[in-house]
């Protein structure tokens, strides 16, 4: 995620994060804040002023105009705040609708998404979005491990994740899974890496990344749920990811590892390019000077 701060068309509610394929897109705030907003290794949404509220549909429909006004060529939006599709089905084809009506060149619409607020839809629910514009949601995995999930307050389960992204493979929407690296600290690891790829494996997502957790703020928040965590060193995050990959049988899904959290950045299709990603993390591993690393300064969120 990359926190964006803008200035108008629009009135933002600070900080404002979205996905780093976003960074061309019109960001239209329908909600503030997570609807959830536990997760323990998360801090996106912690302060007061962002506490979750869903956006009036005036409110909405006057940022769009006014953005229409000012950027009329825009081509992508991405709908934030972290939990837009907690809206209801009717709001959201309303959305839709004006942003087509108001952006002539739209070509895509985006968002956040959380497994419970799918569970919510149905098939055709989806479907009607995706023929209104919306092309693609951003899905926090994290964790395909149960274990992992609750330490973490993730709210979450290995099959209601899966079972959310084979809804919105269904319908048409195209879906980009995020795994979070390091979640389960070095005393879960492996179970972490193989359980995240297979529930990868059974979604068949258009898209998988991977970002090292990270504690800008310290880990006390993190730790009261999971006191025996500890953080990987570079090696055994890449002795994971590589755990990750190996396991992962994937059919024709981009993968990307080049966030500024990563060490390693890495990009490919698995499975065409999965022997290629695990040679680098084998250099990685084994032969790090042959290897174009990051610095810790070069690092962030």
């Amino acid at each position: 995620m990359v926190n964006v701060m803008y200035n108008d068309p629009i009135s933002y509610i600070e900080p404002v994060f979205r996905p780093p394929s976003e960074a061309k897109s019109l960001i239209l705030p329908v909600t503030n804040g997570c609807s959830w907003n536990k997760c323990t290794f998360c801090e996106m949404y912690t302060q007061e002023q962002k506490k979750f509220r869903a956006k009036k549909d005036e409110d909405i429909l006057e940022d769009i105009k006014r953005a229409a006004t000012l950027l009329p060529g825009t081509k992508r939006v991405f709908l934030a705040d972290g939990d837009a599709m907690v809206l209801s089905t009717r709001r959201l084809l309303q959305i839709l609708q004006w942003l087509k009506e108001y952006f002539p060149q739209l070509e895509r619409v985006s968002s956040y998404c959380l497994p419970r607020n799918i569970a919510k839809k149905t098939v055709e629910d989806l479907s009607k979005m995706r023929r209104g514009g919306l092309g693609i949601l951003y899905v926090g995995l994290e964790s395909g491990d149960n274990e992992v999930l609750e330490l973490v307050n993730k709210g979450e389960t290995y099959q209601s994740s899966v079972d959310a992204l084979k809804k919105i493979k269904a319908s048409g929407i195209e879906s980009s899974v995020m795994v979070l690296s390091g979640l389960g600290g070095d005393k879960l690891s492996k179970q972490h890496a193989v359980n995240s790829a297979r529930a990868v494996n059974e979604a068949q997502p258009d898209y998988v990344s991977t970002l090292v957790v990270s504690f800008p703020t310290g880990e006390d928040r993190f730790r009261q749920g999971f006191p025996e965590f500890k953080v990987l060193t570079q090696e055994q995050l890449f002795e994971e990811l590589y755990e990750f990959i190996d396991n992962l049988d994937l059919e024709d899904s981009v993968f990307r590892s080049d966030h500024a959290s990563n060490y390693l950045p890495l990009k490919g299709v698995l499975g065409r390019d999965k022997q290629k990603l695990l040679h680098q993390l084998d250099l990685a591993i084994n032969q790090p000077e042959k290897v174009l690393l990051r610095q810790e300064w070069q690092r962030g969120l």
